[in-house]
């Protein structure tokens, strides 16, 4: 009888890492307060980079895990045989797509690009509800992870240089759900109605998946009407569930800035 092959179920420590070096963001962000008072704001750019790339790569972890834990529940029970449930970034599809183009998308233009990495077991999933659900799971993260940090910064006493840099993750958190939720091919949006579309809509979808999304940010990096409404619409969203506009533009100054 051959060996059973264990299931990792533990909490990667390459996700620990990236969440410690939000951590680390974090305290730099408290501690270059003081020093931005006095005219330098070195350390205070090094915290708010750190916080927020680091911030953001702990939430493109847990979009996916959320995406994983749904179709986990709904009946893939080959999620945990493929180690999504670690929130480890070296077992998802494509680690470039999914984790160095959405930080390279934010640095270059503070576009919140959201990455595709899970591979799921569609046949497996036990209803088209549930397939839904699956997908929307992923953005739904972003949405609470927003929430949370806005709340966070409204309740919890902080130094204003982490609240700057809170603020900026969470404006980039509701972002990166606005542009997910978009109903394009390719986008987990699009995923939320798939089942319930026509098969011949559906084969259309499968057949403009690969590129549309790549339409989609090409029209928000050079249409400057389009990703003004994007924004728009984010920004709308941010200030609807408390969040400090005024921070997050300090935030987004200082994680741009090289330009």
């Amino acid at each position: 009888m051959g060996q059973v092959r264990s299931v990792p179920t533990r909490i990667s420590p390459w996700f620990l890492l990236l969440a410690a070096v939000t951590v680390v963001g974090a305290v730099l962000c408290v501690l270059g307060t003081a020093q931005a008072l006095d005219g330098s704001l070195v350390l205070l750019t090094t915290g708010v980079v750190l916080l927020v790339l680091g911030g953001w790569c702990v939430s493109l972890c847990l979009h996916e895990w959320g995406h994983a834990y749904s179709a986990h529940r709904g009946g893939d029970r080959g999620i945990e045989n493929r180690g999504y449930l670690t929130l480890d970034i070296r077992r998802y599809a494509n680690v470039g797509l999914s984790f160095v183009l959405p930080v390279v998308f934010l640095l270059l233009g503070g576009i919140p690009l959201p990455g595709g990495a899970v591979w799921i077991n569609h046949g497996a999933l036990r209803s088209r509800g549930v397939r839904s659900f699956v997908s929307f799971a992923g953005p739904a993260m972003n949405l609470v992870i927003g929430v949370l940090l806005s709340i966070a910064v409204i309740v919890v006493p902080m130094s204003q240089g982490l609240a700057i840099g809170l603020s900026c993750l969470a404006l980039i958190q509701i972002l990166a759900f606005v542009l997910n939720i978009l109903p394009v091919p390719g986008l987990d949006g699009y995923g939320v109605i798939e089942p319930y579309l026509s098969p011949e809509a559906q084969r259309l979808g499968h057949k403009v998946r690969p590129w549309a999304p790549l339409v989609l940010f090409v029209l928000v990096i050079g249409v400057p009407g389009v990703s003004q409404v994007l924004f728009g619409v984010g920004q709308f969203l941010f200030s609807l569930i408390g969040g400090d506009s005024q921070y997050a533009a300090a935030g987004y100054s200082l994680l741009l800035f090289w330009r």
